[in-house]
């Protein structure tokens, strides 16, 4: 058996290993480094130092290990069927520990380096932070030399005497300011591949991360809402008035962490603000807003879940986390999109997701759904709870949606258009006003005549409240509202303004007063989206409420009054596709002055719009019958045969580029070697010139051979020897030899 000497070789092969173990620590917050450490280094030392011996003893004992440590894998498999990620990472690691004690030869380095490699790709798909990127960057800048020293080893290279190897260990020493400069390249290649690279929608597979199961005591009704902010001195204060009383519509102070509107009941006379906060992490196919609950009954002073007795509650397969819901029925084209939640602060024990989920893969045995689509668990969502969820969403076709007609369900209109007898005629007025002033207002850019469909009209005043309305810059700018005072009236009357939940409030009452049935929604924003994790960070401030409007046959769409916020909510049809160039380009852009922001955005916007009707189109003929098919594939050979001929000739240009600015000596040795490969003996990367040139006497005639001889010699005796070549005779002898063979 032929060991494997070198002190820095395994010194580097232990580094990789331990930054492997420390990605999966900070991935999957796991202490596996607090003993798997330790015992890889005694591991390398023992191994280093009895590399010699036969050790039957300690492979014996490993082998022993690694059963035990394969039997403890599959006892942790069976309660974690979902996602065996973490407990694979366990299982390597403790195999390596393992392996340590017995690494005599290159080869056993060598799997170690693959676990050490396997680790950091099994922390990746972990990590949901950029605490990982730290941990990558020193495990390249390990790798590189440890690649290098390896290969040389496997060269063969380093066998020689100690003295051979303390020679090779000071020569990488002596290296670092190039293994400096190769990680600097490694680096800026990874960044430019990795920001030019499309990040298409994952979840390939059918199985999503859902975390360990929650045992549920005791009967679920589904019932009551467990929001952690309203817990005073151990009662649950289910009504939503934060620090004030239990009256709902009471002043009060709004919680620091927890977002007012997550319960059965939504105190809007709260005054204050939350504290930032990161609350959880989603993974999702398309962005969206993760929608928590609805209300149906306003208050005067805030919202309340009229239903909240009428839940249905839903169980799932023991041998399975998937639950399968109803969601609403709607004639519009939809697309499936699955989402992964992993929970990083306490929320409340209702579930976000996108509108219209059919499944979900949640940790319980049972979920609950109320009237309003909100989903409920029968527990409070704690830190790191996963789940995931796929939801069939609907696309907002505006010219659909522009043709949905009045006639509305009878449950929609008994419970969606509710509004108090005191405020209606007021507000109905104000609002059928604003609608018949469309085109003096001029607020919207839609079209100049009055807008007819329900969704126009929604569209208009919403950006109506955008514009004529505000919010203060100080939480407490805008005062409580009396004992016998109105929302909504205060707001469009009195104050002409308010907090952003109360735009929502309003435009709801709006809708409502002239016949359209709408509720108010809850939820969060989509979040921060961070491009090198592909996950939407979710903090408790971008908790907040819109109006949802009901078109017959479509079902329900949001709509956002709240200024500074889109119009339309995000959904499926925006793409995170080249998020990486777009949050590059925004930072650009902010340096430039705007004339040629808005020319270069319009130059690549038309450069963009222009492809992608290309490609729709070049798609479409295939849908054509067979001469729409035939078409398409002559058009593609065609492109095909263009591209390649165009790839041909600027390789050839290059070349012709590239020869013409070598030395003569230079280029007339590149020209025989360039002529030999055409004859089919070329020279290989790893042949001298005259190792070369004793070849081609056994595959080439004398004559040509001798030609080729001579340049090689005059070409060494030049570069090598500084010696000056009779370029004139040489190139005549070429010219010659390629006349002779070209007849």
């Amino acid at each position: 058996m032929v060991v494997e000497d070198s002190l820095s070789l395994r010194g580097l092969v232990l580094g990789l290993v331990i930054m492997g173990t420390v990605a999966v620590d900070i991935a999957a917050d796991t202490q596996f480094s607090f003993w798997a450490v330790p015992l890889s280094v005694v591991g390398t030392i023992w191994s280093y130092r009895y590399r010699r011996n036969s050790n039957i003893p300690i492979k014996f004992c490993i082998a022993i290990g690694m059963l035990v440590a394969l039997g403890a894998f599959f006892g942790r498999l069976l309660g974690e069927l979902n996602d065996t990620r973490l407990a694979l990472a366990e299982l390597l690691i403790q195999l390596q520990v393992l392996h340590s004690f017995d690494m005599p030869r290159r080869k056993d380095l060598g799997y170690s380096i693959v676990i050490g490699l396997i680790l950091l790709g099994v922390a990746a798909t972990l990590s949901q932070t950029l605490a990982f990127a730290p941990v990558l960057l020193l495990f390249l800048a390990i790798a590189l030399p440890t690649l290098s020293l390896n290969y040389r080893s496997e060269l063969g290279l380093d066998k020689s005497k100690v003295k051979r190897v303390k020679a090779k260990e000071t020569q990488l020493t002596s290296k670092l300011p190039f293994y400096f400069l190769l990680f600097t390249l490694v680096v800026a290649l990874g960044l430019g591949i990795f920001a030019v690279l499309p990040r298409f929608p994952g979840y390939q597979l059918r199985t999503f991360p859902v975390s360990t199961p929650i045992e549920v005591k005791g009967g679920f009704t589904g019932r009551s809402i467990i929001n952690p902010g309203y817990v005073r001195q151990g009662n649950a204060d289910n009504q939503g008035n934060g620090t004030g009383g239990n009256k709902t519509g009471q002043p009060g102070k709004v919680d620091d962490n927890f977002y007012y509107g997550f319960n059965s009941q939504m105190n809007q006379n709260l005054r204050g603000s939350m504290k930032p906060k990161v609350v959880m992490r989603v993974r999702s196919q398309a962005e969206g807003f993760w929608r928590v609950l609805a209300f149906d009954r306003y208050t005067g002073k805030g919202w309340e879940i009229s239903r909240n007795e009428n839940v249905t509650t839903l169980k799932r397969s023991p041998w399975s986390y998937q639950i399968y819901l109803s969601p609403p029925a709607t004639s519009a084209k939809t697309r499936e999109v699955v989402q992964t939640y992993t929970v990083v602060a306490d929320l409340p024990n209702l579930i976000p997701a996108m509108s219209y989920p059919k499944e979900i893969y949640f940790p319980t045995p049972v979920i609950a759904v109320d009237k309003e689509d909100g989903l409920r668990s029968p527990v409070g969502l704690s830190k790191d709870l996963t789940y995931t969820v796929i939801s069939e969403v609907p696309y907002r076709d505006r010219t659909e949606l522009g043709k949905a007609t009045t006639d509305y369900p009878q449950h929609i209109k008994k419970y969606y258009l509710q509004i108090p007898p005191e405020i209606a005629p007021k507000v109905k007025q104000l609002t059928e006003e604003i609608l018949a002033n469309y085109s003096r207002n001029n607020v919207s850019k839609f079209s100049n005549s009055a807008p007819e469909s329900i969704y126009e009209k929604t569209l208009y005043l919403a950006q109506y409240l955008k514009q004529r309305y505000s919010i203060p810059e100080n939480p407490f700018d805008v005062p409580y509202l009396e004992e016998k005072e109105d929302l909504v009236e205060a707001f469009l009357f009195k104050h002409k303004g308010g907090y952003p939940d109360h735009f929502s409030t309003v435009l709801t009452m709006m809708l409502r007063s002239i016949g359209i049935p709408a509720r108010l929604v809850a939820g969060f924003s989509p979040g921060e989206f961070n491009p090198f994790t592909g996950m939407y960070v979710v903090r408790n401030t971008d908790a907040y409420a819109m109006t949802e409007v009901y078109f017959p046959k479509y079902g329900w769409f949001a709509f956002d009054p709240i200024p500074n916020h889109p119009l339309i909510p995000p959904s499926i049809e925006d793409s995170q596709t080249f998020s990486v160039l777009r949050q590059f380009w925004n930072w650009v852009a902010g340096w430039l002055p705007t004339p040629v922001t808005g020319l270069l955005n319009n130059i690549f916007g038309a450069i963009f719009t222009w492809v992608t009707k290309a490609i729709a189109w070049f798609f479409a003929l295939f849908a054509q019958g067979w001469l729409g098919v035939l078409t398409g594939l002559t058009l593609a050979t065609t492109i095909a045969f263009f591209g390649w001929l165009g790839w041909v000739q600027w390789r050839e240009w290059l070349k012709h580029k590239w020869m013409s600015k070598l030395p003569p000596m230079e280029r007339l040795y590149q020209q025989m070697l360039q002529w030999t490969a055409t004859k089919g003996l070329g020279k290989h990367p790893a042949q001298t010139p005259l190792e070369y040139a004793q070849v081609v006497f056994q595959h080439h005639p004398p004559a040509i051979a001798q030609v080729i001889d001579e340049i090689s010699q005059a070409y060494v005796s030049w570069r090598y020897g500084g010696q000056t070549p009779n370029l004139q005779q040489l190139r005549q002898k070429w010219q010659e030899l390629k006349k002779v063979n070209s007849h």
